[in-house]
């Protein structure tokens, strides 16, 4: 199994964190492409087991994602029959190490400890697609404490679910079971011991896990 993140994919977020890269990605007109990162299989975290903060990585943010599982094989799909290679969604954490992130960046060095360690790719339960509305339409959003930190809605992004399923199976064979954290709207925020984080696909509670 393999999990693909998607970095700057929110015109809001990009903004809020404020870095002279992400202005790059300030129009769904940008010319660029999708900014891809993967996550090694022990990032997976489900079943509303509990995060526990590497308190050693300074700095933990919440990412609260649209998750996308892919369903068959496939190898440079075009992008107009991508809808045929997913079959369910979910919320997810992309947890990050921010502080982490920001020194990596800064010397120009890859993303992977900041994104990819144990416990950072969070997941609900899946919702069968052919229950949801319109996918192109698609609302999520994430609670901390009860209180909503984030929204997101797929006609928000600057790369559909199709194009990113297209983008990434031209370098990676897609493989039933791997999954594709779409990524993050604006209001992400850090994490502290004792936070109960729930995720909800439209009006469906399927994430729910504390954080300790």
């Amino acid at each position: 199994m393999k999990i693909f993140g998607v970095g700057m994919n929110y015109v809001p977020h990009n903004k809020e964190i404020e870095s002279a890269l992400l202005q790059h990605a300030a129009a769904p007109g940008a010319d660029r492409d999708p900014v891809i990162f993967t996550k090694a299989d022990s990032a997976l975290l489900k079943d509303g087991k509990p995060f526990f903060v590497p308190d050693f990585m300074g700095r933990i943010d919440y990412e609260t994602e649209l998750v996308v599982r892919i369903s068959r094989l496939g190898k440079g799909i075009p992008e107009r029959f991508a809808h045929r290679y997913y079959d369910a969604v979910t919320v997810g954490i992309d947890f990050t190490a921010r502080d982490m992130q920001r020194s990596l960046r800064a010397e120009g060095m890859p993303w992977d400890i900041c994104k990819g360690f144990d416990g950072s790719a969070v997941i609900g339960e899946w919702v069968e697609k052919d229950l949801l509305r319109d996918m192109r339409t698609l609302t999520f959003r994430g609670e901390v404490n009860g209180g909503v930190v984030q929204q997101g809605c797929t006609a928000d992004m600057i790369f559909s679910i199709d194009r990113l399923i297209s983008y990434i199976s031209t370098f990676f064979t897609l493989k039933t079971g791997d999954i594709i954290f779409t990524g993050t709207p604006a209001g992400v925020g850090p994490v502290t011991v004792g936070d109960h984080i729930t995720g909800f696909v439209e009006e469906r509670k399927v994430l729910e896990f504390d954080v300790k």
